[in-house]
């Protein structure tokens, strides 16, 4: 992939990519896979490494597959691309925020897109899950990770009833990434 596509390619999942950072995944999922940067698998723990990371999802996963495409350059015309619209709109925004906000048919549009973004993200996460919960070895199937994503789910959303504040998700990531990495050495693939 060369500079410009990179660029285009991610300057258009900053352009659409309107809320949180997961609800951009199909869109850098799209961009991945149609230039072959990375396959669904990649992508996943990619996704997963981003999360663990503290800049946004999108940011960490544009420098990466930049980076892997075009070294240094590629790293930062893909970040220069995905961060280049959101900040361009937010200067918009700051100068035109009394007026536009106040405007019904704004607050209308804004009220709508909540739930598409409760949708796309939910959507992901089942899709996510449903590709890369299955561990093929030999005829025998396992669903390791997704049995641990409902205990995960189970003992957080659990927890805020039984421990005052709930438990740390730090706590339910290290199981995580530990299960990730048994997964892909019993798969003889390698994070």
């Amino acid at each position: 992939m060369i500079l410009p596509e990179l660029f285009i390619g991610f300057l258009k999942v900053g352009c659409f990519a309107f809320g949180v950072a997961y609800g951009a995944i199909p869109l850098i999922r799209e961009v991945v896979l149609s230039y072959g940067c990375l396959d669904d698998e990649m992508l996943t723990y990619m996704i997963a490494v981003s999360e663990s990371t503290p800049d946004p999802i999108m940011v960490n996963l544009a420098t990466y597959v930049g980076s892997s495409q075009a070294g240094l350059p590629g790293s930062l015309f893909a970040m220069l691309a995905v961060v280049l619209p959101s900040f361009i709109i937010v200067l918009l925004i700051t100068a035109l925020l009394k007026t536009v906000l106040k405007n019904k048919y704004v607050q209308a549009v804004l009220r709508g897109l909540k739930p598409c973004m409760i949708g796309i993200i939910l959507a992901t996460g089942v899709c996510m899950i449903l590709r890369n919960g299955i561990v093929i070895q030999g005829s025998t199937f396992f669903f390791r990770p997704m049995i641990l994503t409902a205990v995960l789910g189970a003992i957080y959303f659990g927890s805020g009833k039984k421990i005052k504040g709930g438990i740390s998700p730090i706590l339910l990531i290290c199981p995580s990434v530990f299960s990730l990495w048994r997964c892909s050495l019993d798969s003889g693939r390698h994070l």
